[in-house]
């Protein structure tokens, strides 16, 4: 035995580039495996165990604007994506697709969210409202009687997430003051600029006849 066998070998050292590949195969599994939520699931499955989702197609329910959908997508699929491409909803506008513009809101069990950032799967159990679902032409919420009354509304992208992002403002206080609007609407962007519109539209919702040119 030679003086360099006696030695203790050290353990190799981890690189940056292993040590991603690796973090990156361990999210790749986790992602496979769901815990459940409180959806109708919760009658199917048994205590403490778990849901295996994936990576194929899997047939989900949702409940949209009141009504049942039967869908079959891949559990990546984003609820804005579900929407748009799979149930023909594109009032929901798909713009950034990373949760920063609005665009995209919609209301979960009452409660205004960017639908791209929330996966379909995830809204099972919940009701989903679109702006489809909050009024019809023939009969407008509002809100969007409002819009279209003080012209809030200029190239429409940012529109249907503004509408939905105010309805539930209003919904959770029928008399939000302008900074409450302005606070409610804060995660939706309009690149042509049209926020005083928008806000005297909500304060034309919230109480019909208000004078809004403080706004």
């Amino acid at each position: 035995m030679n003086r360099d066998d006696r030695k203790p070998r050290k353990p190799h050292a981890i690189s940056r580039r292993s040590f991603i590949k690796g973090a990156g195969a361990v999210a790749a599994a986790a992602g496979l495996v769901r815990v459940r939520t409180a959806s109708a699931d919760e009658k199917t499955l048994p205590p403490g165990v778990v849901e295996k989702l994936g990576p194929e197609a899997t047939t989900i329910e949702l409940n949209i604007n009141g009504k049942p959908a039967t869908l079959e997508i891949e559990p990546r699929v984003t609820l804005l994506r579900a929407l748009r491409e799979h149930l023909g909803l594109t009032g929901t506008k798909l713009v950034c697709d990373r949760g920063a513009c609005g665009a995209c809101t919609v209301h979960l069990d009452g409660k205004p969210v960017t639908s791209c950032m929330v996966l379909a799967i995830d809204a099972r159990g919940h009701q989903v409202t679109t702006i489809e679902g909050l009024g019809t032409p023939s009969n407008m919420h509002p809100v969007q009687a409002a819009f279209v009354e003080t012209d809030a509304q200029q190239c429409g992208f940012c529109t249907p997430g503004m509408v939905m992002s105010v309805a539930a403002a209003l919904e959770k206080n029928p008399s939000a003051t302008t900074e409450e609007i302005k606070h409610a609407t804060a995660g939706n962007t309009c690149r042509c600029g049209t926020y005083p519109h928008v806000f005297a539209a909500a304060l034309k919702a919230a109480q019909p006849g208000r004078v809004t040119k403080d706004v």
